[in-house]
């Protein structure tokens, strides 16, 4: 059995180098063979990756959240492009819209999402899509602007009507360790309908900590909790659901191995 967590903030975990790549090693030895580290600020995205160089299992992704839409940094546009031509870059991300936060306004982050998304479709690249409280404008512009790659909600938290809407377009469904929580029956629901051949996992480590592990600070190494609760929810054998899941993972990042 082999997963693949495609959404940790790895630098979040922790701040240095030899305990970052201990969580990777931890990881692996839970069976988690690939990772795509995920960082909010393009400084950051920078000093993980450098970190994170002799680990070749672990791929990244570049961007500017949401969250960074009052301060992206100088040259913005040209840092996430510099980053995009490293090795084991696979996705933009994790970008898109966050009203909940109230980071900056509406129009910014709106015009910030629309950007990021047309660079990755410039440098044919999945993108890596952050919703909160933003479904209606997320659909309403990936209707247009959604790269030819494809892309994926990540940490969804929607309801089914909503999925079956996203998988009119090339998205794929992410979920994390909420989808274990006994109260999660929207995501429950979601789970058990859409074609497995649309559905990821991943960690959102430190955040979404699945329910067996309360408490604690998530971490990659806890992902297979997310694949036994989707294999549980379906009425399937986790032998069945983890390679598709797996598989899934390779072809939204055009990884072959």
């Amino acid at each position: 059995m082999q997963y693949f967590d495609t959404h940790a903030h790895i630098g979040l975990i922790h701040e240095d180098q030899i305990e970052q790549l201990l969580v990777i090693q931890q990881a692996k030895r839970a069976e988690v063979a690939h990772i795509v580290s995920i960082c909010n600020s393009l400084g950051d995205f920078f000093q993980v990756y450098e970190n994170l160089r002799t680990a070749s299992n672990v791929y990244h992704a570049v961007g500017v959240s949401p969250s960074e839409v009052a301060n992206p940094g100088i040259d913005w546009e040209k840092k996430v492009f510099k980053g995009a031509e490293l090795n084991r870059v696979v996705a933009i991300g994790e970008i898109g819209l966050d009203y909940y936060r109230k980071f900056g306004d509406k129009k910014s982050q709106i015009e910030l999402f629309i950007r990021q998304l047309d660079i990755a479709k410039k440098l044919e690249l999945p993108v890596i899509i952050h919703n909160r409280e933003a479904g209606t404008d997320i659909i309403d512009i990936l209707r247009d602007r959604l790269p030819e790659k494809g892309g994926i909600l990540h940490c969804y938290s929607e309801d089914y009507a909503y999925a079956k809407r996203a998988l009119d377009l090339n998205l794929y469904i992410s979920f994390a360790g909420n989808v274990t929580y006994r109260n999660a029956k929207n995501l429950h629901e979601t789970a058990a309908n859409i074609p497995l051949e649309r559905i990821l996992i991943e960690s959102e480590s430190p955040f979404m900590v699945p329910s067996r592990y309360k408490g604690k600070r998530n971490k990659p190494a806890y992902l297979s909790e997310v694949a036994m609760a989707i294999a549980d929810i379906r009425g399937a054998a986790l032998e069945e659901i983890a390679p598709a899941l797996y598989e899934n993972s390779l072809r939204i990042f055009g990884i072959a191995e």
